[in-house]
């Protein structure tokens, strides 16, 4: 299925293939994914608030021509990733083995983030105290055929955090294999490596991210602008020397 590209949000979202797509979030440039098939669709984190995951599947489903989005995969345990699933009623909803954990115990950490970040208090308490755990746990790889398109959930991680979940999205009419890298990757600052990242283990992510995609892969950061497999294993040295791993 292709994307049916029609205003009023098609100028909101970046077209990466046939039948994958990203809009980049105002306040913190946090990048949400959007993948397409005959018989469903999978939606890649949910964005900040609950008002913010509303708008995402209603921008979301306009763009499926008045679909469903059926799945929904959050790449990591941050606030910006995932304080929107309550949005997503009945949608099934996917996460990196024991990302459910981290969710259930640090709903109060995840709002007094995003309320440190600049969220409006009483939104982040909603959407924390809302929050949806994922009903599918990724040790490994997980693939969602949606009809006609398979999307590869694949942990990849730890790096950026204890939990890193990416999407591989294969080549379809034409167009090229799109990775949706959560913030293993970032493009519009430096990479962040906050109290829950495991620094030693960050540069081996990376190089499972590039043997997922390859060479000729759309990389898609959880922050910034698409960049290729030679930003990649840029920042995969950066990494590596900054926290003195091979």
């Amino acid at each position: 299925m292709r994307l049916t590209w029609e205003e009023p949000y098609a100028s909101d979202w970046e077209r990466l293939s046939p039948c994958a797509a990203r809009r980049r979030l105002p306040g913190w440039d946090c990048t949400v994914g959007l993948v397409a098939g005959e018989r469903g669709a999978l939606l890649v984190d949910a964005g900040s608030s609950l008002r913010e995951g509303a708008e995402l599947r209603r921008q979301a489903e306009a763009l499926l021509g008045g679909r469903r989005v059926t799945h929904l995969a959050l790449t990591h345990p941050h606030f910006d990733h995932v304080l929107g699933a309550a949005a997503f009623s009945g949608v099934e909803v996917f996460g990196a083995v024991g990302v459910d954990g981290v969710l259930e115990r640090g709903r109060d950490e995840l709002a007094a983030d995003a309320v440190r970040h600049g969220l409006d208090a009483r939104a982040a308490g909603e959407a924390a105290e809302l929050l949806v755990r994922p009903h599918h746990l990724v040790s490994g790889e997980w693939t969602l055929d949606l009809g006609g398109v398979r999307a590869l959930l694949a942990n990849v991680g730890p790096g950026h955090t204890g939990h890193d979940l990416v999407v591989l999205v294969p080549g379809t009419d034409g167009g090229p294999e799109v990775v949706f890298c959560g913030d293993l990757v970032e493009e519009s600052g430096e990479p962040q490596a906050g109290p829950d990242a495991i620094p030693a283990r960050w540069p081996h992510a990376l190089d499972r991210l590039l043997d997922l995609g390859g060479a000729d892969a759309v990389y898609v950061p959880g922050h910034g602008s698409v960049v290729n497999a030679a930003f990649v294993r840029e920042q995969r040295a950066t990494l590596a020397a900054q926290f003195g791993v091979s």
